[in-house]
């Protein structure tokens, strides 16, 4: 804009016109970049605490993003910790709310992602993840005398060890700069001003002032050891709760080991999907409280994280519930949690314990928890821990899964039975039966030195979602497979069919276009033939008939003029 003046950087202009208060140019700018960026963030809120209105966001950011009143509120309140006063400073943790019904379709690069992605890195469709960054501190300018809010990232993305390590670079400079930091961009920028059809060119040059870049591990895994010190002796029995799907609710003393030992929880049947529900972090005030607390039905099958001492006695009647407390040594070594009857959780002072009447159909193995006691004697870092941790138990899910696999190989259609005329053949019912019947051969025990009830632990799995997701997710890909090798076959068949056809077609043209030629020529032949005969005929007889006129005619005047002459004589 000649005359009103325009910022240009680099090749995205920015309208600084201060005669025309339109934004349209930068809100355009905003939208594409955020269309890009909403890949992995949804939106990112700041969440405050406010005397007259109690937690309430303060900004939403990209503010074209679109929440639900009823996401608005269930994020007010997951953002803050139940109980304020063990929270002082900063803490961090995460959650995971419903999204309202029909919020917007499903979106074509989400599902190229998840078709690539292991099912434990998935989006989720009908999800939001939310990761926190929580600072209460004093502020005597403050009426209620401290500083309370919340920055969070709302993605639908299960990336937890990333955004744990993005809040801690980016969290502590917006306390400290707030709103501008959210939106400050690159440095260094190529400014161009025109004014007065003069042009005025400037280059900021970018400050190196970042820090060097942190390297992560891995952008989901969680330190396994740390989460599970107390309960290392009872890791055999949460692997087969959460196999199975049993409802489960950890009791924790801040939102910080609520969400990480839910999160650790699920984890475990890794690569196995869970298929039940879960929320690392859970409150009173949650959209969901009285669906997860009633007690005129079975309690659903969905692990929950909680801080609120109110919830011991509301979640009396559920099978399991694990109190843990801080973690107390004795001597070197983590004071491991008992297991408790249920009856016993009763009152708020409820002890740390694993209530529950549960009878695990394994054995556990003590060889791994010796290990592991032993590294904590020897000061074995947290992460060679979690390490041998993680090894074991994705051992210990293979073993288990792998008979289910190979059974589940064996329904599939043999390819010669595949025709191209024909629908395709349909995957053989899955038969609990069958399945057992092969389990002497080709059971667990062939790759798992755990012994037990595996029979009776296959049976239970069979009435779980985690059970029902797979054999979907397994059934899904082997009918996309067979659907693959029909098209493949009918494909084939058609094009060898195509090529015979071309190949008659060919000939008959040959040999009609031959027929023709060879008519036409027999034709010209013998026309030229007769032609030439009948002339040859007619020149003939012609000829001869005029020879022979003319030599009777030569002949009768002879002879008239002989026999005159003799009369005279």
């Amino acid at each position: 804009m000649e005359d009103g003046g325009r910022w240009s950087r680099g090749s995205d202009p920015v309208v600084m016109n201060p005669f025309d208060g339109s934004e349209d140019a930068d809100r355009g700018a905003c939208r594409s970049t955020w269309a890009r960026f909403s890949s992995w963030l949804e939106c990112v809120c700041v969440v405050t605490f406010d005397l007259e209105l109690g937690q309430a966001i303060e900004l939403v950011y990209p503010q074209d993003v679109k929440l639900t009143e009823k996401e608005k509120t269930s994020i007010c309140y997951l953002s803050f910790p139940d109980s304020y006063s063990g929270c002082l400073g900063d803490t961090q943790f995460s959650f995971r709310l419903r999204q309202s019904v029909g919020r917007r379709a499903w979106r074509l690069q989400e599902d190229v992602y998840n078709r690539d992605a292991p099912a434990t890195l998935q989006t989720e469709a009908s999800h939001f993840f939310g990761y926190v960054y929580f600072r209460q501190v004093k502020d005597v300018s403050v009426r209620r005398g401290y500083f309370q809010k919340s920055l969070v990232l709302v993605s639908r993305l299960p990336y937890y060890g990333m955004f744990h390590s993005l809040l801690q670079a980016v969290a502590p400079e917006f306390f400290e700069k707030l709103q501008p930091c959210l939106e400050a961009g690159d440095d260094s920028q190529i400014y161009d001003l025109t004014l007065c059809k003069s042009r005025l060119h400037t280059r900021t040059e970018r400050q190196n002032v970042l820090p060097a870049p942190t390297v992560l591990p891995s952008v989901h895994e969680l330190d396994l050891f740390k989460c599970f010190q107390p309960v290392l002796v009872h890791l055999q029995m949460f692997w087969e709760l959460v196999l199975l799907g049993e409802p489960l609710v950890v009791m924790a003393p801040s939102p910080t080991v609520s969400s990480e030992t839910v999160l650790a929880l699920i984890s475990i049947i890794s690569p196995l999907r869970f298929c039940c529900d879960f929320r690392p972090y859970f409150t009173v005030h949650d959209s969901e409280f009285r669906e997860f607390t009633t007690r005129t039905q079975a309690p659903p099958n969905v692990v929950l994280g909680v801080t609120n001492p109110f919830f011991i006695k509301t979640f009396q009647n559920w099978p399991h519930v694990v109190r843990l407390g801080e973690t107390k040594m004795a001597g070197d070594l983590p004071k491991q949690v008992k297991v408790k009857k249920p009856s016993k959780l009763k009152t708020l002072e409820t002890k740390p314990g694993v209530y529950t009447a549960f009878k695990t159909f394994l054995h556990k193995d003590k060889i791994l928890i010796k290990r592991l006691l032993r590294g904590i004697q020897r000061k074995r870092p947290s992460e060679v821990q979690s390490a041998i941790l993680r090894r074991h138990l994705l051992e210990l899910t293979q073993s288990f899964i792998i008979p289910l696999e190979r059974y589940m190989a064996s329904l599939m259609p043999l390819q010669r039975s595949v025709t191209p005329w024909k629908t395709p053949p349909q995957i053989r019912p899955f038969s609990q039966e069958d399945f057992m019947s092969t389990l002497d051969q080709t059971g667990p025990q062939l790759t798992s030195g755990l012994k037990g009830d595996w029979t009776g632990l296959y049976r239970k799995f069979f009435r779980s979602p985690n059970f029902d997701g797979w054999y979907r997710h397994r059934h899904k890909e082997m009918t996309q497979k067979l659907e693959s090798l029909h098209l493949e076959v009918l494909s084939d068949a058609v094009s060898h069919t195509l090529a015979a056809n071309q190949k008659t077609e060919t000939e008959i043209i040959y040999h009609t276009l031959a027929a023709n030629q060879k008519t036409e020529t027999e034709i010209i032949y013998h026309t030229l033939a007769a032609n030439q005969k009948s002339d040859t005929g007619i020149i003939y007889h012609t000829l001869a008939a005029n020879q022979k006129s003319d030599t009777g005619i030569i002949y009768h005047t002879l002879a008239a003029n002989q026999k005159s002459d003799t009369g005279i004589t």
